[in-house]
């Protein structure tokens, strides 16, 4: 890095950020990127000869009817990549890169050691040219050109996997998964994507878990949606499963078929609607044998259905995830159909990042157009709500997904000057149906900055928990990585900031709203909304009318004094205050959790039950104090309802 670069950066940053009074030192997150940070400036700043990022690349004989290859999740595979020279070819010195991708377990390219995964062997019929390939990185092999030039239309010939054990791609399904082929034509060292990089799709293994999804509350005499989805062991979906599906619990007054088949055609996807009759806590289960091995039997049971009359309405929701637009899996159709489909949620967000990954959302407009596209297409009011949304990505500040309630949806990026503080981002957000959600705020991959504390307009709820751990409190199960002492949730509602909790996958591995399948962690938000719509879902949010769990469907109702949960409520002038909770797990329930304005003011154990239920006088809250409730099950499943504060 220049002095130069270094001395505008600073200059840069000391104008973007807030200043602490006793130092002068710009306030920044404690555990800021500043490296990562730099680099992705000066990346910024590098102008790219037009050579760079020129050319085509094709895969060749791709085995497949349509022209795209498709593979098997975690299998291996033999690619042959031809690479065709631009215009101005590429200078001597100048390279080819192959990088699969970064993310989800694809081999790494080498050239070193021919009996190894990921052996790779390059080629040209060019004369006079000589290649030197080298791997660079994870998943990185640049071909250097040596002995002249390579010129317009001479090509280069690159095996991947061309040893016996080949290479082995992505963990995870997804449409159009790139093999990406970059270029610095001038030989400077930058180098540019090639546009059109070839790719394959990668398809889900066998299945060998039926997910039933049930939505949590309903009232007598209500229609409700059954969704049953097949997935392998990493929550892949989309195998051509055939085989029938028997439900082993079949209450009376819940109208089911006597079986329900999948064909080929389903893709293992299969939705119904029933009707539920009568008030109860009702769990299906049921199994499903494929038609070709009568042997393969997949057990399952729902998440727990409370039906009552007047019991409000709960919208499931991931508002936070990534697809390849970013440093996640999959296609935007991809990532909105298994939301819907597959998981059955109600409400779904892609917020992919504005400017990380294997290219930026804020330098590629169509990239862009066409998640909101797929967002407007797949948004369905009373049916299933689509956001738009992305993450503004700061490595100084921490990070926040955006989440629009509306088609206008402009990307404030985080690396823009004008928009490089909290306070930037929220005055840009202001004409707009819009919130901002701070995440992993505790530690992870950076932690937010509460020096800059939100209007709980514009930020009513804060992410809790997510793939990366809790970030609740130290005291929290499976906390974050890496977590910043005195940054946790819970410090910062001690500064008097009335956040209320949702939980979001913060899923790259394509799968919202069931990140938990192949990870230790999840996320998902309850919101409590009659309307299934972006205005109800807004409502909600900015009433706090929601609660978090780390992936299960946890039945969470908590309130305080008749109040429900994330109620603002003045102080008493009694001593005491009475708290009522009801709980349904998916699993046995370890202990539940009381806590007051800091601290745990009583724990109350499951006793092995899935079920519970209590009524609890608490010390009366204080101006500025709070209280929630935290449910811990056995299997380590957890949820958090949003506190009820005292003004």
């Amino acid at each position: 890095m220049s002095l130069v670069f270094f001395a505008s950066l600073l200059h840069w940053s000391c104008e973007n950020t807030t200043k602490d009074e006793t130092t002068g030192h710009p306030s920044l997150s404690l555990d800021a990127k500043l490296d990562t940070f730099n680099t992705l400036r000066e990346d910024l700043a590098v102008e790219r000869h037009p050579s760079d990022g020129a050319g085509r690349a094709w895969l060749v004989a791709p085995d497949s009817s349509d022209g795209v290859a498709q593979v098997t999740v975690s299998s291996r595979y033999r690619f042959e990549i031809i690479y065709e020279a631009g215009r101005l070819g590429i200078q001597e010195g100048g390279a080819v890169y192959l990088q699969s991708s970064p993310f989800w377990g694809w081999d790494t390219p080498q050239v070193d050691v021919p009996e190894a995964p990921g052996y790779t062997e390059v080629s040209t019929d060019a004369p006079s040219i000589e290649l030197h390939p080298q791997t660079l990185g994870g998943q990185l092999l640049a071909v250097v050109v040596g002995g002249r030039s390579l010129g317009s239309g001479e090509q280069i010939r690159i095996v991947y996997g061309a040893g016996p054990v080949k290479a082995r791609v992505d963990r995870y399904a997804e449409h159009r998964s790139r093999l990406w082929i970059a270029v610095d034509g001038d030989g400077d060292g930058v180098r540019a994507i090639v546009p059109d990089s070839p790719y394959v799709d990668v398809v889900a293994a066998p299945p060998t878990r039926l997910v039933l999804t049930l939505p949590s509350t309903a009232r007598p005499g209500n229609k409700v949606r059954l969704t049953l989805a097949l997935v392998d062991a990493l929550g892949n979906a989309g195998f051509p499963f055939v085989g029938t599906l028997v439900f082993h619990v079949r209450p009376a007054s819940i109208e089911l078929p006597e079986t329900i088949h999948f064909a080929k055609e389903h893709q293992g996807r299969r939705t119904i609607e029933t009707v539920v009759r009568e008030e109860g806590v009702y769990r299906l289960e049921a199994s499903v044998t494929a038609e070709n091995d009568p042997r393969q039997v997949i057990l399952a049971e729902s998440n727990p259905l409370i039906v009552f009359e007047d019991i409000p309405r709960i919208l499931w929701s991931d508002l936070h995830g990534h697809s390849q637009f970013s440093d996640g899996t999959g296609t935007p159709e991809d990532y909105f159909s298994y939301a819907r489909d597959v998981a059955g949620l109600d409400v779904a967000a892609l917020t992919d990042h504005d400017h990380w990954g294997m290219r930026f959302l804020d330098q590629n407009k169509e990239m862009w157009a066409q998640s909101q596209e797929t967002v407007r297409r797949f948004n369905e009011p009373g049916r299933f709500v689509a956001l738009a949304g992305y993450e503004w990505t700061s490595w100084l500040h921490g990070h926040r997904h955006v989440l629009y309630f509306e088609d206008e949806s402009p990307i404030f990026s985080s690396m823009d000057p004008k928009y490089a503080t909290p306070e930037q981002l929220w005055k840009a957000l202001e004409n707009h149906n819009a919130i901002s959600v701070a995440h992993h705020s505790a530690g992870g991959p950076v932690s937010t900055n509460w020096d800059f504390l939100p209007d709980a307009h514009i930020e009513p709820v804060t992410e809790v928990v997510s793939v990366h751990g809790s970030s609740e409190a130290p005291d929290s199960p499976r906390v974050i990585y890496d977590p910043v002492e005195g940054n946790f949730v819970r410090d910062t509602l001690g500064k008097g900031v009335p956040f209320g909790f949702v939980g979001s996958g913060d899923s790259h591995d394509g799968h919202p709203g069931l990140s938990q399948l192949a990870s230790p962690n999840g996320g998902l938000a309850a919101i409590f909304s009659e309307e299934k719509t972006r205005d109800g879902v807004l409502e909600a949010l900015r009433a706090r009318r929601a609660y978090a769990t780390n992936g299960p469907r946890i039945w969470l109702r908590m309130s305080l004094d008749g109040h429900p949960m994330g109620a603002r409520l003045s102080p008493v002038s009694t001593d005491t205050q009475q708290l009522q909770y009801s709980v349904a797990g998916t699993a046995p329930i370890d202990h539940i959790d009381l806590v007051h304005s800091g601290h745990i003011a009583g724990s109350f154990p499951g006793e092995g039950q899935r079920e519970a239920s209590g009524t609890v006088d608490i010390s009366a809250l204080e101006p500025g104090g709070y209280v929630y409730i935290r449910v811990v099950q056995e299997d380590g499943g957890a949820a958090w309802s949003s506190p009820i504060y005292a003004r």
